[in-house]
């Protein structure tokens, strides 16, 4: 019995080597490097399991032919062409080609944006909009859930499919979890496309369990699109654990809904291997919408080979004049990100950055901490929102320039998923994204005050670190 377990203690060793050889041959950036090796070499088998699971590295993997893409993007393409008197700002321009030139993000003219800060707007408008759909609806959501929210609005869908609609929603495998199969097949057997996105299915697909679909659009008849930081679940109205969600969304009309629509239909052949390229999906802009309000609908992923979203946001930082205001609910940010804040609050640039006083995820609040005070001593204003759980995802810079959708800041976000964001170009829409940030910011005291009232212990200051050096896999 003894030469068997040492044969099988060999075998490990030879196995956990071999993975950390592989760990090292990924060339990523050292700290994640160096996170993996330790947990592999920290936690024998579970180590191991928790690479397959969550660590191989699928950047540069293509999930998508280039001649697929090239199918789904000729249409977009084409109203890209046809646009006229279309305006790039100067100021603008290397980050718009940026975008282009690495994932075919088209910038478009002509977009009317209504903004939504709280459930209770939000979700109206939505079913209204589903309510006035004549040819088609597609959504691509992380969390749909089987709650009284989701379950109205897969009512609302269950009626459009009736009258004729095509409906095809995209739901995240993971993030619905909890969710049984049930009420999606209610769905299916009204008519409705539904698929999951990249179903995690031992031993197939056990790689992928850390790469989700973390996007939030719904396009509606190719005329009107959703994007922002609200999944379908009753929380994002009522709140959960005693307090309000605070969230942000957009309602785009005009040419930015060409980009969602092709960020859609991309995910679309992923799940069900149908090219959808027909005009009827790019139908003619309203004719009512003549402005210079520039939009590009910008995706990200793990298999694709730039972070585009994470170079957005830091070409925004070291481009910035006079100040960078971001809210996002976790803050772990990446070493390209964390620098760029650092080197734009060191530079004079006001930089100010507002997160949950408490977030939804106690280990994520830890590790958060380390990070609030490195960015501090640079000189960067963090601001703790008080008046519940805010879940709002953007950025808005020097009046001219703002994004918003579904990205954090953090690891996660710009490394492991799958994220959209349109970046808009416009001073009328950064003001107003300006407008809400202040508003929020009036709720939000500094971190500083607040832990000047309250420091942390010796003991929370340890765990904070050693959970930070957990935060790439968090």
């Amino acid at each position: 019995m003894e030469y068997i377990y040492w044969i099988f203690y060999a075998l490990y060793i030879i196995v956990d080597a071999l993975v950390m050889i592989k760990v090292v041959m990924d060339n990523r950036q050292p700290a994640k490097t160096m996170t993996w090796i330790l947990v592999l070499w920290a936690l024998p088998v579970i180590g191991i399991l928790l690479y397959i699971f969550f660590g191989q590295n699928t950047r540069k993997e293509r999930l998508i032919s280039e001649r697929s893409l090239s199918q789904l993007t000729k249409r977009s393409m084409f109203e890209y062409i046809e646009q006229k008197d279309l305006r790039l700002p100067e100021s603008h321009r290397p980050l718009m080609l940026l975008f282009k030139n690495q994932s075919m993000a088209l910038p478009f003219k002509d977009n009317d944006v209504a903004l939504y800060t709280s459930g209770y707007d939000f979700f109206p408008a939505l079913l209204h909009a589903i309510s006035m759909a004549q040819h088609h609806i597609h959504i691509d959501i992380y969390i749909f859930e089987d709650d009284e929210l989701g379950n109205l609005i897969a009512d609302a869908l269950i009626d459009r499919a009736k009258h004729g609609v095509e409906v095809r929603v995209i739901y995240d495998d993971v993030g619905c979890w909890k969710v049984k199969n049930a009420f999606y097949e209610r769905m299916r057997n009204a008519g409705i496309d539904v698929h999951p996105f990249m179903p995690v299915k031992f031993p197939a697909f056990t790689s992928k369990a850390n790469y989700r679909n973390h996007r939030k659009i719904v396009v509606i008849d190719g005329k009107v699109g959703f994007i922002g930081g609200m999944n379908f679940a009753t929380r994002y109205v009522k709140g959960s654990n005693a307090q309000p969600w605070r969230d942000t969304m957009m309602r785009i009309t005009g040419g930015a809904v060409y980009g969602l629509q092709r960020a859609f239909l991309i995910d679309w052949y992923f799940v069900d291997r149908t090219l959808i390229t027909s005009r009827n999906y790019y139908p003619a802009l309203e004719a009512d919408i003549h402005n210079n309000c520039v939009a590009q609908v910008v995706t990200s992923s793990p298999v694709t080979e730039w972070p585009d979203i994470m170079q957005g946001y830091v070409r925004i930082l070291l481009e910035a004049k006079r100040y960078v205001y971001i809210e996002t609910p976790y803050f772990l940010p990446t070493e390209p990100v964390l620098f760029a804040l650092r080197t734009a609050a060191l530079a004079g640039i006001d930089v100010r950055i507002i997160i949950p006083m408490h977030s939804d995820t106690r280990v994520v609040e830890w590790a958060s901490s380390s990070y609030i005070k490195d960015v501090i001593d640079a000189g960067v204003k963090v601001c703790l929102y008080q008046a519940g759980f805010n879940h709002s995802k953007f950025l808005v810079s020097d009046d001219s320039i703002c994004t918003c959708g579904s990205t954090n800041v953090d690891f996660r976000s710009f490394e492991h998923n799958f994220e959209a964001n349109v970046f808009f170009y416009d001073e009328g829409l950064a003001l107003r994204m300006k407008k809400i940030f202040l508003k929020d910011e009036a709720v939000s005291p500094l971190a500083t005050e607040v832990y000047a009232k309250t420091p942390f212990s010796f003991r929370r200051r340890l765990w904070a670190s050693i959970v930070r050096l957990l935060s790439p896999l968090l």
